[in-house]
């Protein structure tokens, strides 16, 4: 098992960086490694609660996730199992999200753990950079 962690600094405020991460209306502006729409974005954020996330890359290829919220605490804090639909990493993994108040908006700090491999390590770090960068943009656009 293996984990990677990705920090951002993102010119918003945790709570709008929360609603962001949380909410249908947020996710389907950020989520994904490239341009390629979000088709599906369901959440129930709550401990407990499940959330699902289906989303098409460029090439084509459609990628679906889904998990339970295991840690929720706006806007400081969220944390939820991540499981593919369709074996792209064997498993349940473990995605966690930190965010912290800075002068310019919020660092966010997001971990995710569990991960079967180096190989799935490396292109869940592709995906996730991708996506963090999407999702600074969309908020930097927003404020």
């Amino acid at each position: 098992m293996t984990s990677l962690t990705l920090v951002r600094r993102i010119a918003a405020r945790p709570s709008i960086v929360f609603d962001a991460l949380t909410t249908p209306e947020g996710i389907i502006c950020w989520m994904g490694p490239d341009e390629g729409p979000v088709l599906l974005a369901e959440t129930d954020v709550r401990v407990g609660g499940r959330f699902r996330i289906r989303f098409r890359t460029l090439d084509g290829l459609e990628h679906e996730s889904g998990g339970e919220y295991v840690d929720v605490e706006p806007p400081a804090r969220l944390a939820m199992t991540w499981r593919w639909q369709n074996n792209e990493d064997p498993g349940e993994s473990l995605v966690e999200i930190e965010l912290r108040s800075v002068a310019d908006g919020t660092e966010l700090t997001f971990t995710h753990s569990r991960l079967h491999d180096e190989e799935t390590r490396r292109t869940h770090e592709e995906g996730w950079n991708g996506a963090l960068n999407k999702l600074r943009n969309y908020l930097s656009r927003k404020t």
